[in-house]
């Protein structure tokens, strides 16, 4: 199993300081796996277990991976933000009472530069056959904000990536090296707009047979 070196995870714990999120989850998986998985961030339920996608959509993204013949430990699993992004709202109690509770939220860019060695660091030491982005904030780590997985979904794509070239970069730089990409719908999408479920089936039996003929 790969595990990013702790100064790895203290730069990035020291980077995002002062924003608000909380914890911090370290990617999970083999190194030269069958394919990386990128997320946005980890929710309330990775947060508490420290284990990346174990929520209802990380049962969804179980369910996709056992479509093509792989499970958990094939893949190795991470995010653009390491750190669970929150907002505060208001949650009515069946009592009549409110509580002010936090709520998860996609991450900024600035959330997303500051963790930028972390995911670098990953992609350059781990050797995916196949790097599979889920939903946009990990597609547009990766290409930039005008990629969109409402275009790009279930396409095998051969890209440079976004890269921080020096720590105090405010901006990417792209890699020389090309990286084979699909992007698909996040799993949690499903749950706010049912219609993305057709798409989203039908890009994992991709992702399987573009696996197949690579290997």
């Amino acid at each position: 199993m790969f595990r990013i070196p702790e100064s790895i995870a203290n730069l990035g714990r020291e980077r995002i300081e002062g924003f608000p999120v909380e914890g911090f989850i370290y990617g999970e998986g083999p190194i030269k796996p069958e394919l990386m998985l990128i997320g946005e961030a980890p929710g309330e339920f990775e947060l508490v277990d420290g284990i990346p996608f174990i929520g209802r959509a990380g049962k969804e993204l179980m369910k996709s991976l056992e479509t093509i013949g792989l499970t958990r430990e094939d893949v190795y699993i991470t995010s653009a933000v390491r750190s669970r992004p929150y907002r505060w709202g208001t949650k009515n109690n069946r009592d009549g009472t409110t509580t002010e509770r936090k709520y998860n939220r996609p991450p900024t860019m600035k959330e997303i530069l500051a963790h930028a060695p972390v995911l670098d660091y990953e992609l350059a030491n781990i050797e995916p056959k196949l790097i599979v982005t889920l939903g946009n904030v990990g597609l547009q780590r990766l290409l930039g904000k005008e990629a969109k997985v409402t275009e790009l979904h279930g396409q095998l794509l051969d890209r440079p990536i976004q890269f921080l070239k020096e720590l105090d970069d405010t901006s990417f730089n792209l890699t020389q090296k090309l990286y084979r990409i699909v992007p698909t719908f996040h799993p949690a999408s499903i749950f706010y707009r049912p219609s993305h479920r057709p798409s989203l089936d039908a890009d994992w039996l991709e992702i399987g047979r573009i696996l197949g003929e690579m290997n």
